[in-house]
């Protein structure tokens, strides 16, 4: 039988059954709660006004002449709710009893009649009460056993579904993706047969037929791949650099002999032990190994790099690891599916080596060119200093010349000084709890007098009732000392430039906004690189300023960014932690 067929039959029972269950249920259980409302709205009322009529004779009968009022409303109402054959006689009785009592009020065997009669009332009812709780009880007994016949015939065919559907679909499934994975491994003697008229049959005929073919090709294709495969590995060994290859396993594909004199390895060791042997014995080999996360693998991926140092003839060397991904899209198949890695380790030690040089260099000479810039500035001042003489207007300007280049000097010395202290770990930052609002003001006094030689408004947008934040708070305000320094350079005059402070989720937000001529957006990602200046601006340092202020505030756990576009300006800000978790670790 197909098993569309089985399936139409069993689905088909199944849903006949639930929607028989869901009918019958309906119908009881409406039944039930029409009879319930008939109890209700016919027979307990009718008990309630006699009870009640009788509270109201035994208190019109102690002398309460409210009472005969409280007869009177239950007896119309018992009157409009007559439902029983005899409860309409009982009724009429009962009116001409009360009747009869209100012109003889004292008449006690008229009004024991009215009680009597009263008693007959509640009696009729109760007994049909109980009638009909009978009536439901058997619908309620009726219904319980239908609804269960009709469960259990759904529960049979269910469990008989259940037991018989799944495996006479699956099982085949599982048969073929077993023998599909076997192919895909090259085992193409793999063959797959089925009993019977389903549609796996004609599914395991045209299985055979393709391993069949893929096993003609392979054996066709075995010499030249076993040459391709040589011509690899010898071009691969001929590469200088230590190279690996894995595949998505974790497992060595491929070593070349520059890795394996590297690691201390051989290939004995490759091919007797697996990796993670071989990495639980050589620190080296799982420093090599240790393959960053990558979320996703696209065409175009980039290398991930990462330098290492390693100890070879008894000194340092490093070595920057390069892992590239390595996806392909199998035949047949439309997306990309990752196969492994390949680990490429070049020997940058000679530029560690001018690297170092070069800071060390670059720290001397800033360090050394501050005094002599110092005395420059204290021989002006004594120049300046009234004791010393009137200078004339030429040697005033000179003077303006030689201090604005001196100060130049300084602040380049000063920013090659940080970056050199950055570079080798000797800047630390003291960071507490402070309130951020003296940040603001030290920027804004810092940079008020250069605002007001250019006619620029220095505007403040600051939220109310701030968090502290455990900042560095000299090295944070000389960050927003540096922006707006910037900015005012870059700006018009009579501009305005506005320093705003904002909360925002966990984080306090820093940003001043000028409006410049902008930064086009393809330098945005280069503005905070050491040494980049945009081409065609003002050079008056020596673009280490935003570098700094990055690592600055990278080094406190926070971010830094900029948002600009040409004729519009520039907004640069940063944005400090205010949760304890988020506090930097670095130092």
């Amino acid at each position: 039988m197909k098993i569309k067929t089985k399936l139409n039959i069993g689905i088909g029972l199944l849903f006949l059954m639930i929607l028989m269950l869901a009918f019958s249920s309906t119908w009881y259980v409406s039944a039930l709660k029409k009879d319930g409302e008939n109890i209700l709205a016919a027979n307990y009322l009718s008990v309630e006004y006699a009870r009640n009529m009788l509270e109201a004779a035994d208190q019109w009968a102690a002398g309460d002449s409210q009472a005969l009022k409280t007869l009177q409303i239950n007896l119309s109402r018992q009157q409009k709710n007559v439902t029983e054959i005899t409860e309409r006689e009982i009724t009429d009785r009962l009116t001409k009893k009360l009747n009869l009592l209100q012109e003889e009020p004292n008449n006690y065997p008229v009004a024991a009649a009215l009680r009597k009669e009263l008693v007959n009332l509640m009696n009729v009812n109760m007994a049909a009460i109980v009638q009909k709780n009978d009536h439901v009880r058997l619908l309620a007994k009726e219904a319980f056993l239908l609804i269960s016949i009709l469960g259990a015939l759904s529960f049979l065919i269910a469990f008989v579904l259940w037991m018989n559907l799944p495996s006479n679909i699956a099982d085949p499934i599982k048969k073929l993706t077993l023998s599909i994975r076997e192919i895909a491994n090259q085992n193409y003697a793999q063959r797959l047969y089925f009993k019977g008229d389903s549609e796996f049959v004609d599914l395991a005929s045209s299985f055979n037929s393709m391993a069949e073919r893929l096993q003609e090709y392979a054996n066709s294709k075995l010499d030249t791949i076993l040459q391709e495969k040589k011509r690899v590995e010898a071009l691969v060994n001929s590469i200088h650099d230590p190279v690996i290859g894995l595949n998505d396993k974790q497992e060595i594909l491929f070593i070349n002999d520059e890795a394996l004199l590297l690691t201390g390895l051989s290939r004995n060791d490759i091919e007797s032990k697996g990796l993670k042997e071989l990495a639980t014995g050589n620190e080296l080999v799982q420093k090599i190994i240790e393959i960053p996360d990558k979320e996703s693998v696209n065409s175009e991926v980039e290398s991930l790099d990462q330098t290492i140092s390693i100890y070879t003839e008894d000194k340092e060397s490093f070595f920057e690891k390069q892992v590239y991904p390595i996806a392909i899209v199998p035949t047949g198949e439309q997306t990309l599916q990752h196969v492994g890695e390949v680990i490429i380790l070049k020997n940058v030690t000679s530029f560690k080596e001018l690297d170092v040089a070069k800071t060390n260099f670059i720290a001397t000479v800033s360090h050394e060119l501050k005094t002599p810039i110092a005395s420059i500035q204290m021989g002006l001042e004594l120049m300046n200093h009234p004791k010393t003489g009137a200078l004339t207007e030429n040697q005033k300007k000179l003077m303006e010349g030689i201090r604005d280049d001196s100060e130049r000097l300084l602040r380049i010395t000063s920013e090659l000084l940080n970056m050199s202290q950055l570079e080798t770990g000797n800047i630390k930052l003291f960071a507490q709890w402070c309130n951020p609002m003296p940040v603001i003001t030290y920027a804004l006094q810092a940079t008020h007098l250069q605002a007001e030689q250019k006619q620029i408004e220095l505007i403040t947008q600051l939220n109310e009732d701030l968090p502290e934040v455990f900042i560095d708070e000299e090295k944070t305000a000389w960050v927003l000392t540096n922006f707006i320094t910037n900015a005012i350079r870059y700006s018009p005059e009579r501009s305005q430039i506005i320093v705003s402070l904002i909360k925002k989720d966990s984080k306090l937000i820093f940003s001043v906004q000028d409006h410049g001529k902008g930064i086009d957006s393809s330098y945005k990602d280069r503005i905070f690189d050491r040494y980049f200046q945009i081409p065609g601006s003002m050079r008056s340092g020596t673009g280490l300023g935003l570098s700094i202020a990055k690592d600055f505030i990278e080094n406190q756990g926070g971010s830094i960014a900029v948002d600009s576009s040409l004729g519009v300006g520039s907004t640069f800000s940063f944005s400090i932690p205010t949760s304890k978790s988020a506090i930097y670790s670095k130092s």
